[in-house]
């Protein structure tokens, strides 16, 4: 049995206690507390380390929870270094203390990642990429011959159909009077400033609630759509499969049936693959289309 003396005494003690004080100090000026910071925390830490709302300790805030902590141990060793060492050497040869170490040190290197990851979070080194602006090509590669609905003439047909010729594919409901016929027409108008008649317009309905392969013939009409272009719905399971796998944010009203939802515009190329699309805009439509060839040639949109 190991003598009384010999077991950890008031140095190894006041080295936890120091332990857990650097933790609550960290935790204090670094823990994310979410986009909206109470005002008491918003205080502490503008009092304590000189932190704007949001963001990190300033120079002197650095200094305190770095310092502190280094000048806490120090004094440790300069009053109980011999007494601490001879703790430590103690607790490494006694199996029963093995497990408190690991837990001890497992602490220590997850609160250093925590707070590295925080520190890079505010910083914008670990952010994720801002969003491209409304309205910017977004490279994408989509095969779109898996999605199979039904047009305006009753007949199944897939997005990628028209393998001899690039495609508009784009997105609206019928009992839309606002965002969709803007949609419907700006896209026309912008195959037409293009010069490009040969390019159908696909227009995959939102809505399959109320917009049923019966009523596609007449939305047709409304928007006034050419021979080659096409009205999609079908099933509401998969037409919200489609939505769904082609990454179309919105949201419907129970009450009402409406849709919310971007204008969203994608370019299907000769091979029928999606391969970019435009969100929250679509003034590069034409862009677009003056780049894809008018044959399987390439895939086009080189340089956007």
């Amino acid at each position: 049995m190991v003598p009384r003396a010999a077991r950890p005494g008031a140095a190894s003690f006041t080295l936890l206690l120091i332990l857990l004080i650097t933790a609550a100090w960290w935790a204090l000026a670094l823990w994310p507390a979410g986009a909206v910071e109470p005002v008491w925390l918003l205080r502490t830490r503008a009092a304590c380390f000189g932190s704007a709302p949001g963001g990190l300790p300033d120079t002197g805030g650095w200094i305190l929870l770095i310092g502190e902590p280094i000048g806490m141990v120090g004094a440790l060793l300069a009053v109980w270094g011999g007494a601490l060492r001879a703790d430590l050497q103690w607790m490494r040869a006694d199996r029963r203390w093995g497990p408190v170490m690991v837990v001890i040190v497992m602490g220590v290197l997850v609160g250093l990642v925590a707070a590295g990851r925080r520190v890079a979070f505010a910083t914008g080194l670990g952010a994720a990429p801002p969003p491209p602006a409304p309205g910017t090509p977004t490279r994408v590669n989509v095969d779109a011959s898996s999605f199979v609905l039904i047009d305006q003439r009753g007949r199944r047909t897939s997005l990628a159909e028209h393998r001899d010729r690039p495609a508009l594919l784009t997105f609206a409901f019928g009992h839309c009077t606002t965002v969709c016929p803007t949609i419907v027409r700006d896209v026309r108008a912008a195959r037409a400033r293009a010069g490009r008649p040969d390019v159908p317009l696909l227009i995959v309905s939102l809505d399959p609630w109320r917009d049923t392969p019966a009523r596609l013939a007449s939305l047709a009409a409304a928007w006034e759509l050419g021979p080659e272009d096409r009205v999609l719905s079908g099933g509401i399971e998969e037409v919200e499969r489609t939505l769904d796998a082609l990454g179309i944010e919105r949201r419907r009203n129970d009450t009402t049936g409406d849709i919310d939802h971007t204008g969203t515009v994608m370019v299907v190329d000769q091979r029928g693959h999606i391969l970019w699309r435009l969100d929250g805009g679509w003034g590069r439509v034409k862009e677009l289309l003056e780049v894809m060839p008018a044959s399987g040639e390439g895939d086009g949109g080189p340089g956007l």
